[in-house]
């Protein structure tokens, strides 16, 4: 647990180094328990991380719990969310292509981004939804396993499609932070979800 604090803490004095106001960490491994076992270990845990930050002078920098991709990893979205009701100062970083990696597949399309937004805003509110961290790639999964690498938007065998994703954020009038996290593209295939959420949002012209 000190090692961890001591992770967090010195990405933090980096962070505000940089002038950066977010941090992303991850939830754990779920070490041969349930899944409820580890999210109620990981509860306190981030308790004590939150207060560690503080009492180090980081409140300022937001803690960001990420959805992870492979399937023995604590941190579907409902997890994430749930440790993000700790404290008002937690934004979910939801990695769309975790989230579809872990579930094989399924969390695709426009249908399935509605879900995860709106239950993202059930939780949480809509003004902490609208601003909620995001990364975003492409990723090719296992069967068993869940996330195995990261793709390129230019590769076709595995998903998630950024565009549906694009346009329901954009009519919702939401601004979350995306980071591209495509392998070896992130500037490339960031404009290109740059240009989709623009041409989707309304009053919003395309830009280079």
């Amino acid at each position: 647990m000190q090692k961890t604090i001591g992770y967090i803490t010195a990405a933090c004095e980096a962070a505000d180094w940089m002038g950066a106001t977010r941090v992303i960490i991850h939830s754990g491994a779920l070490m041969k328990r349930t899944r409820r076992e580890a999210l109620d270990i990981a509860i306190p845990s981030l308790r004590a991380v939150v207060a560690a930050c503080d009492e180090a002078g980081y409140g300022h920098i937001a803690l960001c719990p990420e959805t992870m991709g492979k399937i023995n990893q604590l941190g579907d979205l409902d997890e994430v969310l749930e440790l993000c009701t700790l404290d008002e100062r937690l934004v979910p970083c939801v990695d769309f292509g975790h989230l579809y990696a872990r579930s094989l597949g399924e969390l695709e399309g426009h249908e399935a981004c509605v879900r995860m937004l709106n239950r993202i805003r059930e939780v949480l509110g809509e003004e902490r939804a609208g601003t909620f961290h995001s990364h975003f790639s492409k990723i090719q999964f296992t069967p068993n396993g869940g996330e195995k690498m990261h793709l390129t938007f230019a590769q076709d065998d595995f998903g998630p499609d950024p565009a549906p994703l694009m346009a329901e954020v954009a009519r919702r009038g939401w601004s979350p932070t995306f980071i591209c996290e495509s392998a070896g593209t992130q500037a490339e295939d960031a404009l290109t979800m740059k240009r989709l959420y623009q041409a989707a949002a309304p009053g919003e012209e395309a830009q280079p």
